[in-house]
């Protein structure tokens, strides 16, 4: 079912009745729909509206839908009332499988309602196989010698070899952040871990500020860790506190993999073994930050990650 993105007269009945039938939570993203210069068989881009609008979850117990594929919104969330007259993104699972489609919230007597329209698609599956300047695996747990392959990726919004610096952090999450870092700092002082800290910039900024989730084209899907900070001493990374199953002073094998812009070799792979030298938690407990500190690595690999570290972080 469903080999192109579009769905079928019959798979949108089939997904129409999966509606009706069930309590399936969705969310709600205000769009904006550029007004393309060739309409005819051009694809409209979609957009969010800003970059700090997030999406709405609505639990099943809050939809009706009708027969004739209208979605009452009963008792939503407050934000939600700010989507009236609004076009909106609405995603939701269909059978572990990811589904979209693009409607209008309409403002009626009996509350607020979106119509189901004729096409619906499928979430795009994007590969994660991209082509990063640097990328982890945690590949191996030296505890209980089990292959683990959990992959890292860099975090959208930190950029990694440069010195972090507080602006990154957006103004209105900063009095948060400013709670966490000096929490932390504290934390450091006593326990006598944290080097010289400057790790703690990207943490606060991926525990302080809001997470943009997004529905994926296959539920319960593992994603990978996202990588905060590396340097020659210490990887960082976050990640959902439901995923993080790490525990301090345990030992991984990580590998770390540079993408070489100039010269024969294309990349570089550094493997190293590392323990977990402190986890970091969101205020309300739902993200985590772990920091491996490096506990072998080859003399070569130490320079190079010295060099490439510091020609930045300390200039």
């Amino acid at each position: 079912m469903m080999e192109k993105e579009k769905l079928t007269g019959i798979e949108r009945e089939l997904v129409l009745q999966y509606l009706i039938d069930g309590n399936v939570p969705v969310t709600l993203t205000p769009i904006e729909e550029p007004i393309s210069s060739n309409s005819d068989d051009t694809e409209t881009e979609i957009k969010a509206l800003t970059t700090q609008i997030f999406p709405v979850a609505i639990k099943g117990e809050n939809i009706k839908v009708k027969k004739n594929g209208t979605i009452l919104l009963e008792n939503p969330v407050q934000s939600v009332a700010n989507f009236a007259n609004k076009t909106v993104k609405v995603e939701f699972y269909f059978n572990r499988v990811g589904l979209y489609f693009i409607s209008e919230v309409q403002e009626t007597k009996k509350g607020l309602s979106i119509q189901i329209p004729d096409q619906i698609e499928r979430i795009a599956d994007f590969e994660e196989d991209a082509d990063y300047d640097f990328s982890s695996v945690i590949y191996f747990d030296c505890k209980s010698r089990r292959d683990l392959n959990l992959k890292c990726v860099p975090f959208e919004g930190v950029e990694l070899f440069v010195r972090p610096v507080w602006k990154n952090i957006a103004l209105e999450y900063q009095k948060l952040a400013k709670k966490l870092l000096e929490d932390f700092v504290e934390q450091a002082k006593q326990e006598k871990n944290a080097g010289n800290g400057i790790q703690l910039i990207p943490v606060c900024k991926y525990l302080a500020e809001p997470h943009n989730f997004k529905l994926e084209a296959m539920e319960n899907r593992v994603k990978p860790f996202s990588i905060l900070f590396v340097d020659h001493e210490r990887l960082v990374v976050g990640m959902e506190t439901q995923a993080c199953t790490f525990f301090v002073n345990d030992e991984y094998g990580i590998k770390l993999s540079f993408s070489i812009k100039r010269g024969p070799i294309l990349s570089r792979d550094i493997f190293v073994t590392s323990s977990v030298n402190k986890i970091y938690r969101s205020a309300d407990g739902l993200h985590s930050c772990v920091d491996f500190k490096y506990t072998t690595m080859q003399e070569e690999d130490l320079r190079f990650l010295f060099e490439k570290a510091t020609s930045t972080l300390l200039s």
